[in-house]
């Protein structure tokens, strides 16, 4: 049977989008649509219904999801109310210097007000939510069980459509579409789809993470519980190779994550994945590991790569072809940036549209300056976190990721002590502020300031050394 989205009427000043992948990131941006087509189509790989969290093309579903500050502001603003429901069913909000036990390399970090205020979750909680809000919108429908299988594309090489497949077709159809936007993420065929049509595409950028994640969910002990919503031991390289995060989430459930980057793979039998929480030197995961009336579940994510399609640099792109989420970068989920940044690509796809919404030329134009939007931003929290993980490898490490590893270990022995500068730290990495927020005349002052005093003898613990 022939897909054909659900007809409506209103003020739309296009016909059909039809969005590759309904993960998180293809709801978000469906609920974006959803304000400028008349339909909205989301084909899903998956057998999802407005159930369904994890899935199976999402292994990394299991893990611990950080969604940033910003991330957060922005669904709140696509998805009204949705904190509060969230909230309802048990995920905690609070501020992120109060509620949070976390241990940087040079030791704990204050607990103190920072004024950003964040909240805790699942993965599959939160698509589960997104889901049926956006399958509620009249304009959109969801096909689940449907592979897309290749692009449509017009005579003058822009894409009109998608070839898809369902289970019971023995022959790839197709659906036509005004815009087709590809969330189909880090598993996308689109680079792929492009060089077929005698698109050149870049290179992709790899950072190598070397980083494996084994992560529980289970009960909460409600009677006793402790003054932390997270705890938290942040790697740095190379002296902290082994981690983890234990965040408080919905239903009274911790969700546990450990980390180790190379030989260091914590294990996923019930015994050895304590005794790696025990080798962490922020005692408070174990302690709640220890507390468990029941052993869950433990899930194992390995390999992770940081990977950035660089599309943005595309000389010939294809018009009303879209690409964004995973399919263009994939973060290592270290550093808890890819919700947020999804999001921000779906902001930027509606201003985009908004703006082109009288345009007689209004999608014809959009994609290569949209692509150059995600470049900008991706490019931010793909330098923080790239920096960070190329000082694991062994050999030479560029000037700028050595700049980079000095400055914020000291900036780490700094914040330990110094309220205001955990605050601008708390506020970076939720990306509230700019990185420019930490190389403030005031703030540089001060590292460097520790920084030769520890060269002096005079600075305190070697960094790398917790307190």
């Amino acid at each position: 049977m022939r897909l054909r989205p659900r007809p409506t009427s209103g003020p739309a000043p296009w016909q059909t989008a039809v969005v590759i992948g309904a993960g998180y990131a293809g709801l978000v941006t469906a609920r974006v649509l959803a304000d400028h087509f008349r339909e909205v189509v989301l084909l899903e790989r998956d057998e999802v219904t407005s159930d369904t969290g994890v899935h199976p093309h999402t292994p990394q579903g299991h893990h611990a999801h950080a969604m940033l500050a910003k991330g957060a502001e922005v669904l709140e603003r696509y998805f009204p109310g949705l904190r509060a429901e969230l909230h309802e069913a048990g995920a905690p909000v609070f501020d992120y210097g109060e509620a949070i036990s976390f241990l940087l390399p040079t030791g704990y970090a204050p607990r103190c007000r920072t004024g950003v205020r964040i909240q805790t979750f699942t993965r599959g909680e939160l698509e589960r939510r997104l889901r049926r809000r956006v399958l509620a919108l009249p304009n959109v429908t969801q096909h689940a069980g449907t592979r897309c299988e290749g692009l449509v594309f017009a005579p003058t090489g822009a894409v009109t459509g998608v070839r898809y497949r369902t289970g019971e077709d023995e022959q790839a159809r197709e659906l036509t579409a005004d815009l087709v936007v590809d969330a189909g993420g880090r598993s996308s065929p689109l680079d792929r789809w492009l060089r077929e049509a005698g698109v050149e595409v870049p290179p992709e950028r790899v950072v190598k993470g070397r980083i494996t994640y084994t992560s529980s969910t289970f009960e909460r002990d409600t009677a006793n519980p402790p003054e932390h919503q997270v705890a938290y031991q942040m790697t740095f390289a190379p002296e902290v190779a082994r981690g983890g995060v234990l965040m408080a989430v919905e239903y009274d459930r911790w969700t546990c994550s450990l980390f180790g980057y190379g030989d260091l793979v914590p294990p996923t039998d019930d015994g050895g994945y304590l005794d790696f929480a025990r080798q962490l030197r922020n005692p408070h995961l174990a302690e709640q590991l220890t507390r468990r009336a029941e052993a869950g579940p433990v899930h194992r994510y390995t390999n992770v790569n940081s990977r950035w399609r660089p599309f943005h640099a595309c000389r010939s792109w294809p018009a009303q072809l879209l690409a964004l989420g995973d399919s263009v970068c994939v973060f290592n989920p270290v550093y808890g940036q890819g919700l947020t940044v999804a999001a921000l690509e779906a902001d930027l796809l509606h201003r985009m549209l908004r703006a082109r919404r009288t345009r007689p030329d209004g999608l014809a134009t959009l994609g290569r300056a949209f692509q150059r939007g995600v470049a900008r931003i991706v490019l931010a929290p793909w330098t923080l976190s790239g920096n960070s993980d190329l000082m694991w490898d062994t050999g030479r490490h560029p000037l700028p990721a050595r700049f980079a590893h000095w400055y914020n270990t000291w900036l780490f022995a700094v914040a330990t002590h110094d309220p205001a500068v955990w605050t601008r730290f708390a506020r970076v990495i939720n990306m509230v502020s700019p990185p420019t927020t930490l190389f403030h005349p005031a703030v540089a002052a001060k590292v460097l300031r520790k920084a030769l005093a520890s060269r002096r003898g005079t600075g305190g613990p070697p960094p790398g050394t917790p307190a």
